[in-house]
């Protein structure tokens, strides 16, 4: 096996050899002059930029025509209940923590210390929401809790030792 790796590492050198030498030769006999392949170059060069240009503009376009982040293109609707979260290292500082299923919920978020992940679970694997709980900024995220169960609140942003230790629970009871 090592005899037939080493004889086609061989043949394969000698085809790449001959290709190099019949370029090599073919570019000494070619009879057009160094500026005319370098302004042809030049050409192929700006005519490819622009198409590269037009490709790109077509595809952001056609990719955010219908803008994905709904509370950016339209004011929010009025939550039916407003939960503030201040993040600490490290646990979370939550107002409340039971709401009825159906209920649009705002969480008010925001951090005393660091950067904070606001990640909120179902089932320990299904993420459900998640955003940012920033020092000095408040940042909101509303979300429609539409079974009823415990929702766990995990920080996804490294905060120091006990990050792992970081969680909370929104209770989610039936609608009444």
């Amino acid at each position: 096996m090592q005899n037939l790796a080493w004889a086609l590492s061989l043949i394969f050198m000698a085809a790449i050899a001959a290709v190099f030498l019949w370029v090599v030769a073919g570019a000494s006999s070619a009879s057009r002059d160094a500026d005319a392949i370098a302004r042809s170059g030049r050409l192929w060069r700006d005519r490819l930029f622009w198409i590269i240009i037009a490709a790109g503009v077509a595809i952001s376009f056609a990719t955010l025509w219908d803008w994905p982040i709904a509370g950016h293109a339209a004011a929010a609707p009025k939550p039916d209940v407003v939960i503030r979260a201040t993040a600490h290292q490290f646990r979370w500082a939550i107002d409340r923590d039971t709401v009825q299923a159906g209920q649009l919920v705002e969480f008010e978020l925001t951090s005393a210390d660091v950067n904070h992940g606001f990640a909120i679970y179902k089932n320990k694997h299904h993420l459900v929401a998640q955003t940012q709980a920033m020092p000095g900024y408040v940042n909101k995220l509303q979300v429609r809790f539409t079974e009823p169960g415990d929702y766990e609140v995990l920080c996804l942003e490294y905060c120091g030792v006990a990050h792992h230790a970081m969680r909370a629970v929104i209770k989610v009871r039936a609608g009444s």
